[in-house]
């Protein structure tokens, strides 16, 4: 699948912007703050219906306007899709797919499916486990319309069991309604975790290849899920943890708990790694996630590099651009240098300046056609 073309209209720095994108690699580079990470954001919402940075729609409006619209155009399996959105700053954005509108973001998935690396990710390691919930959760949304329903019910289940257990501390009285938000937290919940059981144990073995190699054959990673609570005893668990909530308002068992573990040779590189293990890690992490979408969707999906190169040694930026040849990449940067430098093969040049974009030649020692 690639993205043919993006259109938008008063979305964040941009008035107008018609973007023609090539099914290899496309290059935007400028200086910072000038626009090039709004036009990934756009992407990823087409593809997601949801910011990458978490921003509300009103914050993405250009400034002094009401409404953005973004088109995007998909070729998938040589069928052409039309994605537009109207992001509105008083009411829920409208989307609409080949002009007939969507009632649910699961009617949108599918169509074009994301894989987004940014700096953060590198530390997704060393991060707290809500980012790596995170990651498990924006793949398998992506990846399959039942996880994202299940995932969307208990999110709302668990809000309103919280909103309860502070409303107790009032009303005693409510306690009676408890147990009727417990089963259905406990039946979704299951779902979610033999989900990303089954999910983490896929990956596992694509990420160990693909970090044995980065690694130059020196280490094997190994990648499990850590569950907060095994589904067979959730219901116990969260039977012995209601005086405990009560205290603390709170819900203290339960998927939204989870995490992932990364270790070499047995020792956990969240707490002890070095910052290149780490950000090694961190690399495969991602590049596995590209082979098992095209596992999954028999299709390459669309590969957004947000200024991570910068942040990579020469040798893991050569892994990961020479891995990437069947995939559709738009990379932003502040500088062609290292491209020249290592003369990888570059299909699209833009430069980026205050929301307008220029399209430049391919040449100064890059690769063309």
């Amino acid at each position: 699948m690639i993205i043919k073309s993006i259109e938008l209209k008063n979305f964040r720095n941009y008035e107008e912007l018609s973007l023609s994108l090539d099914a290899g690699t496309n290059i935007l580079y400028g200086n910072n703050a000038q626009g090039k990470t709004n036009i990934l954001e756009s992407a990823y919402l087409s593809g997601t219906t949801k910011s990458h940075k978490g921003s509300k729609d009103k914050e993405m409006i250009r400034f002094g306007e009401m409404e953005a619209h973004i088109r995007t155009i998909v070729v998938r399996e040589d069928r052409e899709y039309q994605i537009d959105m109207h992001l509105k700053k008083s009411r829920s954005k409208g989307i609409a797919v080949n002009r007939v509108p969507i009632k649910k973001a699961g009617d949108l998935f599918g169509i074009l499916n994301i894989v987004f690396f940014s700096p953060e990710d590198l530390n997704i390691i060393k991060s707290g486990p809500a980012e790596r919930r995170r990651f498990l959760d924006s793949e398998l949304c992506q990846l399959d319309r039942i996880y994202l329903s299940n995932l969307t019910t208990y999110n709302k289940i668990l809000g309103q069991r919280n909103k309860l257990l502070k409303d107790m501390m009032y009303r005693p009285e409510l306690s009676d309604t408890l147990s009727v938000w417990d089963m259905q937290l406990i039946e979704t919940g299951k779902k979610i975790i033999r989900r990303r059981k089954q999910f983490v144990e896929e990956l596992s073995g694509i990420v160990s290849d693909i970090h044995y190699r980065i690694s130059g054959e020196k280490e094997e990673l190994s990648l499990s899920y850590e569950p907060n609570i095994d589904d067979i005893f959730f219901e116990d668990e969260l039977n012995r943890a209601r005086e405990k909530d009560r205290r603390l308002c709170q819900t203290s068992v339960g998927p939204h708990r989870d995490d992932l573990l990364f270790s070499v040779r047995g020792v956990d590189i969240r707490r002890f790694g070095s910052q290149g293990q780490q950000r090694t890690s961190a690399l495969s992490l991602k590049l596995s996630e590209i082979e098992l979408v095209k596992k999954s969707i028999q299709d390459t999906p669309v590969l957004l590099l947000d200024d991570v190169l910068s942040e990579l040694d020469s040798s893991r930026q050569n892994y990961l651009l020479n891995n990437l040849c069947d995939t559709q990449t738009i990379i932003t940067c502040t500088g062609l240098d290292e491209f020249v430098r290592n003369r990888f093969h570059i299909n699209k040049v833009f430069e980026v300046e205050n929301g307008r974009i220029f399209e430049k030649s391919v040449e100064n020692g890059l690769q063309t056609e």
